[in-house]
Formats: C-alpha cells, sequence, structure tokens
C-alpha cells in the first residue's frame, strides 16, 4: 500500500524534510532509487539521453561498488547523485548509530549533500543528525513503479495526474521495478514535456 501524492499533513508534521520545491518556473525533479544496476539504469541514461534531461540518482552505496562504470556514466552524463544508504536500511527498524554508519559508508561512493531515506522512513532522531550534514529528499509524486501488484497504467497515471511545478517525482532503477518503469518512463516524460513542464536536477 503506498500513497501517490504525498499528503499534506505528513509534509507539514516532517516539514524539515524537503518534499517538493515550489518555484515559478514549471520546474520539476524526476528522481530514481535503488541503482546503479546492470542494464536498467543504462537504460534509464538513455531514455534522458534521449529527451536531453537530467535526473538524480539515489544510489545504494553497494550498488555502486558493485558497478562503479555505471555510477561513473551518471556523473559523466550531468546528472546529480545522493545517498540511499550502503545497504538500503530502513531507518524505523535501525538502531541510530547502525544507521549512521551505514550513510557513512555509503558516503565513501558517493559525494553527495543529499539523502533520501529508503522506504521514506526514518526517525525523527536520525534526521535531528543528519539535517546538519545533508539535505533530506523525500517527494511529492511517487510512481509506484515497484509495486508488482500496479500495473503500468497506473503507475503512468500516478505521475501525470499528480505533477505539478515543484514537484519530486519517485521512479526505480531496479529490477523489481523495471517492467513498470520501462512502459512507464518514456511515457510520462514525453506528457510532462507537452505539458510545459521543465526537468532540473537537485541540489
Amino acid at each position: 500500500m503506498f500513497l501517490a501524492k504525498s499528503p499534506a499533513i505528513v509534509k507539514k508534521y516532517y516539514s524539515q524534510l524537503t518534499w517538493d520545491i515550489p518555484n515559478v518556473e514549471n520546474k520539476i525533479f524526476l528522481t530514481f532509487d535503488d541503482g546503479p544496476i546492470p542494464e536498467i539504469t543504462d537504460w534509464v541514461l538513455d531514455v534522458l539521453k534521449q529527451y536531453q534531461i537530467k535526473a538524480t540518482f539515489f544510489c545504494i552505496g553497494e550498488n555502486v561498488q558493485k558497478n562503479p562504470e555505471i555510477f561513473q556514466r551518471i556523473l559523466d552524463e550531468g546528472h546529480a547523485v545522493g545517498n540511499h544508504t550502503q545497504n538500503h536500511l530502513e531507518g524505523w527498524k535501525t538502531e541510530d548509530e547502525v544507521y549512521f554508519k551505514n550513510i557513512k559508508k555509503c558516503s565513501e561512493q558517493v559525494n553527495s549533500k543529499l539523502f533520501r531515506p529508503p522506504y521514506g522512513r526514518i526517525k525523527k532522531s536520525q534526521y535531528a543528525i543528519l539535517n546538519s550534514q545533508y539535505s533530506i529528499i523525500m517527494w511529492d509524486v511517487l510512481s509506484g513503479d515497484f509495486d508488482v501488484k500496479t500495473s503500468a497504467k497506473k503507475c503512468y497515471n500516478n505521475v501525470i495526474k499528480n505533477t505539478k511545478s515543484g514537484s519530486i517525482i519517485v521512479f526505480h532503477d531496479s529490477l523489481k521495478a523495471s517492467e513498470n518503469l520501462k512502459k512507464t518512463l518514456p511515457k510520462a516524460i514525453d506528457f510532462l514535456l507537452k505539458k510545459g513542464f521543465f526537468f532540473d536536477v537537485l541540489e
């Protein structure tokens, strides 16, 4: 179960976290979680190059270690990167010191001041410390591509119906999400460009 649109009440309660970036320029922010993964991340990069747009990749340190050449391609092609922990740890279920060490381990591979907690789950005690070191990036729109019970059509509609200026949109460059991702991403980008949106990276 997931919500395609982050509720206003949740954004207000966790106001120290970045959920969207309001602007008057029709900028939106496309993000990808969990890579880099062979074939999947390369396919995403090919699509982004085709449309001449940039995105932000929240990378798992372990995957960067396994696939350094794909990570380097992300950087070489002008995309931004963020820390997504070393092993995709869930903050709610992890002791703070273990969580912090895991993030630090990822930072040895991923040089970034951006951090996204896996599953979007982070304790107040964790972000109270991390806020001084990172911009903690959540999202405004969740495609749901990771959910095998969610159709590609639903993923597409989740994105095109909920995106507004300033939205941070989440897809996943992972094996689990690949089927929905491949059926959804090009169509969604095409639609949003035709609607007059501009894609930018997070900083």
